[in-house]
């Protein structure tokens, strides 16, 4: 990806690719179902085939079916195409009682969204088979320090293969980087680099034509969205205060109190059967585990969750993340977390108020205390309610480091929109069937990491 113009390029085709897919998924239907294209049902569909090719683009999008220059697994693929397509025909039908175009076959709907999944999957696939094995490109790395090191490892495991990294210090004279930047196809940009250094390399790209990639500092993500104004002849920025303003908050609590109220109703039997199942596997322990956390301008509340581990996992030891085979969860528990039923109960807390659907993940005071005296930034988070799920959920793993969800959590809020909590929902989807995003699936040597870290920041 050598160039802005050659992403959209390649983002375009994708798309359009995934669109022909679709139509040529109805049109299969049609062969499969009838052997042709009887006149009444072929015209309900044409009438409906703008609406069809609209819904498909919409989830397109949302699911960014074109990002495959990512280290997607044929899993990550195949699970994004399929809830992408159930929501697809879920809408279609829909539409075709809207538009009250009754003679468009339900079967027709559900082979076609067989017929697309695979179409889809084969079509990327297939496209991943011809660019895999191409050079892609070239990558200046600018970075020094730990952190560096960490996003140095994740640039060397690019999905497509053929790229080469090479990497500078922060401190090398601006002469050697734009000799090298001659070189190369994009530049990425450490977090650590200084802010003169950051403009003088950004200059010398944008001057050679090189896409660069920045890893944002806290303090760049809280100057995001700020307004530009003069003041006399001096020119300023002003920086609104972090947090929602009035109108977006009674828009999210509106929308927060109908939904969660339809999810409880809608979700009752699963939830009678899952704390049936807590029950069994242990009549004498609690069903509902109850927690202070901390939300809103750091008020407490106590949150609810089914109860996945033992009865008081944290007597003995205190406050403590979970690990990877974790002895403390139980049977049911691990399984209530590997699919996200234990969170289910906090639909509760969105009701009365505590939550919302969509915000940074609560935290407990202990953890909230010491991240605090180790990233300035850290109390940001709770200018907003928390939430069930978050951006830094949907982006991140359990086991991403605490300054990276912390990234993702104020880009969040500084950015928040109602379409912003529209996609994060709609990807939260595909999080249910990924392992390494489940609570208790990191491993231990980041378990000691977090405690190793917050025994500094104690100090």
């Amino acid at each position: 990806m050598p160039n802005s113009s050659s992403l959209t390029t390649h983002k375009s085709f994708l798309i359009l690719t995934d669109l022909l897919c679709i139509l040529l998924a109805y049109i299969s239907a049609f062969y499969i179902r009838y052997s042709g294209f009887p006149a009444e049902n072929w015209n309900s569909f044409i009438a409906l085939l703008p609406w069809i090719l609209l819904i498909g683009l919409f989830f397109v999008s949302i699911y960014e079916l074109y990002a495959l220059d990512r280290k997607n697994t044929l899993w990550d693929i195949a699970v994004k195409i399929v809830i992408a397509v159930i929501f697809m025909a879920f809408l279609t039908m829909s539409a075709s009682y809207l538009f009250r175009e009754f003679a468009m076959p339900r079967s027709i709907i559900l082979i076609a969204s067989i017929f697309s999944i695979i179409l889809m999957t084969s079509s990327k696939l297939l496209y991943l088979k011809l660019t895999r094995g191409n050079v892609v490109g070239n990558v200046l790395f600018i970075g020094d320090g730990e952190d560096s090191d960490k996003i140095l490892a994740k640039v060397r495991q690019p999905m497509l293969k053929g790229t080469r990294v090479t990497r500078l210090s922060s401190q090398a004279p601006a002469s050697k980087i734009a000799a090298y930047m001659r070189h190369t196809d994009y530049v990425l940009l450490c977090a650590d680099i200084s802010k003169e250094t950051k403009s003088e390399i950004i200059y010398h790209a944008m001057n050679q034509n090189k896409l660069v990639y920045v890893v944002p500092t806290l303090y760049e993500l809280l100057m995001q969205r700020a307004s530009v104004s003069p003041l006399d002849d001096t020119l300023v920025m002003s920086v609104k205060p972090f947090g929602l303003t009035w109108d977006q908050t009674v828009v999210k609590r509106a929308c927060d109190l109908a939904a969660s109220a339809f999810l409880i109703v809608l979700l009752s039997p699963v939830l009678l059967i899952t704390a049936l199942i807590v029950k069994a596997e242990d009549p004498k322990g609690s069903i509902i585990y109850k927690q202070e956390r901390f939300g809103k301008d750091n008020k407490p509340f106590i949150i609810y969750k089914f109860r996945s581990m033992i009865e008081g996992a944290e007597n003995k030891t205190g406050p403590m993340l979970a690990v990877e085979n974790d002895d403390r969860i139980t049977k049911v528990g691990r399984f209530m977390r590997s699919t996200r039923l234990d969170e289910l109960p906090q639909l509760f807390n969105v009701f009365k108020g505590d939550m919302s659907l969509v915000g940074p993940r609560p935290e407990r005071g202990f953890f909230i205390k010491q991240l605090s005296k180790q990233y300035y930034h850290y109390g940001y988070r709770n200018k907003v309610k928390p939430g069930i799920t978050g951006y830094a959920q949907i982006m991140g793993k359990y086991s991403t480091d605490v300054e990276d969800k912390l990234r993702f959590d104020l880009y969040y809020i500084r950015n928040y929109t109602f379409w912003l909590d529209i996609v994060i929902l709609m990807k939260t989807f595909i999080v249910l069937f990924d392992k390494s995003k489940a609570e208790g699936t990191e491993q231990k040597k980041d378990q000691q990491k977090v405690e190793n870290r917050v025994s500094q920041a104690s100090k």
